[in-house]
């Protein structure tokens, strides 16, 4: 089900920009700030960087027990359709799912707690996103879940960029039904 307010967990912010005619300056993370806005306080231990094409799909990506990440989501150059799936099967909103368009001229950021499934539609050619993660990449604790799950029904603005890529073991990943999700 499509939320147009934010699930639990989930913070949508914009940081303040100083703005003059050389361009902006703008705080990305400040720790007790950002404690402020999400409740969380803990650490990040990795920052990764991806670059897409106009209409690349990635996602519905996740890490299980013991290893889950959590993730401070934004754009640094373009535009992204930025989604993220509660796959906490104890949570009221299991299976629900929050989208927002976030971008490098906004500013703004989506903060996706761990218990969540992250992806992204790439609005613009070459969008890089941005994220913080919570805890290392660890390959044995990754899955995935199909990003056109019909049980979703994520709206993807597909219509807006013309085509989707997608790859390959994104593409076969099970659907939320049949994936190891989070207690």
């Amino acid at each position: 089900m499509n939320k147009t307010q934010l699930l639990p967990g989930l913070s949508l912010t914009t940081p303040h920009r100083f703005v003059d005619e050389r361009g902006f300056f703008t705080e990305t993370y400040n720790k007790a700030r950002f404690a402020d806005e999400t409740g969380y306080s803990g650490e990040f231990v990795q920052d990764n960087l991806s670059s897409s094409a106009l209409g690349v799909v990635r996602g519905l990506h996740y890490q299980i027990e013991p290893r889950p990440q959590g993730k401070l989501v934004s754009v640094v150059k373009g535009a992204v359709f930025d989604v993220a799936l509660d796959i906490r099967r104890s949570s009221q909103t299991f299976g629900e799912w929050f989208a927002v368009e976030l971008s490098a001229e906004e500013g703004n950021r989506l903060w996706i707690p761990p218990g969540f499934a992250h992806g992204f539609l790439a609005l613009s050619d070459g969008a890089e996103v941005l994220y913080k993660t919570t805890e290392f990449y660890a390959p044995a604790h990754e899955r995935v879940i199909r990003w056109d799950d019909p049980a979703i029904a994520i709206a993807w603005p597909i219509e807006a960029v013309g085509r989707v890529v997608v790859s390959e073991r994104d593409a076969e990943a099970p659907l939320l039904s049949d994936a190891e999700v989070l207690a």
